[in-house]
């Protein structure tokens, strides 16, 4: 972990004063191929699609297929590859885990307890994750400090030990009327869930459209009251 530090530290100050093309540009040019994207189509990835493959960075994009996605999830994924022509790399859950959950505890299990809940966001989500992250240095992701407490927290640059990466979060401190503006006058595709409600998107049968006043993450695993996260962006480890 200790390169790692040194490593944030360098990059904290390099790129300081670059905005995100450049910040993204740099991080290419000091770790070749060792630099990756993940995007879920919400509007943030949007943004940041828009930017990696407008400005043509070599950062190597993916997604989490976990099998339950929305239909107009996979719709945006094409129009998105459609708009841009570049490869957005998609990770699939490993077939047997899945199959021996779902034979043992149902297709549902999720909803009957946090434990099974976990489980099935870790086999489906953070095990193809951590396949995905495999060998990068740079991980680039869609969060804003908007969308919860905990993200909130969050710095533009920090470690993350459990995947042994360094997350560049370039919008962190953006506003949400700037994130809207900014998909307008670039008209970059979006989810069409949006348009009813749905704000932070991810599997089918865990996701819901929010009510008026609620908290960004309300729609995520609405039958609990735990933390909204599913394990794919959990620690801070960075400064410590």
């Amino acid at each position: 972990m200790e390169n790692f530090k040194e490593r944030l530290k360098a990059i904290e100050e390099e790129t300081a004063h670059l905005n995100i093309a450049n910040t993204v540009r740099h991080l290419c040019a000091r770790f070749p191929e060792k630099v990756c994207f993940s995007t879920s189509f919400g509007k943030e990835d949007q943004a940041l699609s828009h930017i990696i493959f407008n400005e043509r960075l070599p950062v190597k994009t993916f997604t989490l297929d976990t099998g339950r996605l929305f239909q107009e999830t996979y719709d945006v994924m094409d129009e998105t590859r459609e708009r841009y022509g570049k490869q957005i790399d998609i990770y699939f859950p490993d077939q047997d885990k899945v199959e021996a959950m779902v034979n043992k505890k149902g297709p549902n299990s999720f909803y009957r307890s946090v434990e099974n809940r976990k489980e099935c966001c870790h086999i489906r989500k953070v095990e193809p994750l951590q396949r995905a992250l495999k060998g990068n240095i740079i991980w680039i992701t869609g969060l804003m400090g908007d969308q919860s407490e905990f993200r909130k927290q969050l710095p533009t640059f920090e470690y993350d030990a459990n995947f042994k990466v360094i997350k560049y979060n370039p919008l962190i401190n953006w506003q949400r009327d700037y994130l809207e503006n900014f998909i307008e006058e670039h008209q970059i595709p979006v989810n069409k869930l949006h348009e009813k409600g749905f704000v932070s998107i991810g599997c089918k049968p865990c996701t819901r459209a929010i009510k008026p006043g609620e908290d960004y993450r309300a729609g995520r695993w609405w039958w609990e009251e735990s933390k909204k996260e599913c394990g794919l962006h959990l620690t801070r480890t960075n400064n410590s």
